[in-house]
């Protein structure tokens, strides 16, 4: 996110930290690797097929990285799962859409690790029934698990390879036939020129420009920055910034939340003109679209999402969600209208919105262990 003036103007401002000798590496430089463990995890034997299968699937993406999912084993071959309530986005996602979408990648990695296994994972959406608006108490799914020899799913080796890549792509276009390949599905599409991309670049950008300017929407995800390795180890969901120049400016005191939620400041700008340079780089812009919007939909339209996703990363490709346009706060509405409109013109739903392209694969995200997802039966 940082430029490189401001890492030698951070690194300067530091000197006193970083002339403390040796030491000072660690300072800038320390680890969060405790919090990229649960990648490392994955593939372990927990002595439960269920523990198997879920270590996977709490490596789903999902909005503002929340992970949002608490899970109740049952019995010896079902397991329930619900939202935990304060994981959710009211400002950005107000409905609670995006979030339910990350419940429907997570459910469709749970199956996808389980059948590498041969098990199947018969899942019942909203068992208690749907709610209507917001979730609530109620689980999002109930799975169950038996052995029926179900057959591995070939995206399912792209799993721990799979990252949101938020940098600026190569201007390299993806081959066509590649792109074909990747969105096989229907109700998906791509463009990578001519006067619907330039529109995309620019709905996508003023989405952005929303989102940030709106002081609700900034506050909520200003909130949800991890600042610092030590931050991400103590939270390892929401936004995560470290690395040496990020310490830098931490310890020189121009990066900070409070700075980063105040027009006009360094960091403020920073952010801003950092995710306008990775919008603009896009070669590829894609998109996700279905019939309608109620919660079964959403998880269906997660399902295919994290699908496109592995797609991507077989042909090497980055990918990023760019979902700010498809927001239902009330600053953003004539936007969510134009992308419906550009998209959509048979009144589908606009689903997902993201961009693809080439670019080197970041270390992957932070994730909660998989213990402090589970809670007991009451």
């Amino acid at each position: 996110m940082l430029t490189r003036r401001f890492v030698l103007q951070a690194a300067g401002a530091s000197a006193v930290v970083i002339g403390a000798g040796a030491s000072a590496y660690a300072v800038l430089s320390p680890s969060v690797a405790s919090a990229q463990e649960p990648w490392l995890r994955a593939g372990q034997r927990f002595g439960d097929p269920r523990l198997d299968a879920l270590a996977f699937a709490i490596l789903a993406p999902n909005p503002h990285n929340r992970q949002p999912w608490l899970i109740r084993l049952e019995g010896n071959d079902e397991l329930q799962v619900f939202c935990q309530l304060d994981r959710r986005l009211p400002r950005t996602d107000p409905l609670d859409r995006q979030i339910v979408i990350g419940f429907g990648a997570f459910l469709e990695l749970l199956r996808m690790a389980a059948a590498k296994e041969g098990i199947a994972a018969d899942i019942t959406p909203f068992p208690e029934g749907a709610p209507v608006g917001r979730l609530d108490s109620r689980p999002v799914a109930r799975v169950r698990f038996t052995a029926a020899g179900a057959a591995a799913d070939p995206l399912f080796a792209e799993v721990l390879r799979r990252r949101t890549v938020r940098k600026p792509f190569s201007p390299e276009v993806p081959a066509e036939q590649t792109l074909a390949g990747i969105f096989a599905e229907d109700a998906t599409g791509f463009s990578s020129g001519g006067e619907r991309h330039a529109a995309l670049r620019e709905i996508c950008l003023e989405g952005w420009a929303v989102e940030h300017a709106y002081a609700p929407t900034r506050a909520e995800s200003t909130t949800l920055t991890r600042i610092g390795a030590a931050e991400v180890v103590a939270n390892p969901d929401g936004i995560a910034l470290y690395g040496a120049p990020i310490e830098a400016a931490r310890l020189a005191g121009p990066l900070s939340r409070t700075a980063m939620d105040s027009p006009g400041s360094w960091a403020h700008g920073q952010v801003e003109t950092f995710y306008s340079k990775a919008i603009e780089s896009s070669p590829v812009f894609g998109w996700l679209l279905g019939r309608g919007d109620s919660q079964v939909e959403r998880l269906d339209a997660g399902r295919r999402w994290l699908r496109l996703h592995l797609a991507a990363t077989r042909e090497g490709l980055g990918f990023q969600p760019l979902s700010q346009a498809l927001q239902e706060f009330a600053p953003m509405a004539p936007l969510l209208d134009r992308v419906h409109a550009l998209l959509a013109p048979e009144g589908e739903r606009v689903h997902g919105l993201f961009r693809l392209g080439f670019a080197s694969s970041p270390p992957p995200a932070p994730r909660w262990q998989l213990e402090t997802r589970l809670i007991e039966a009451t």
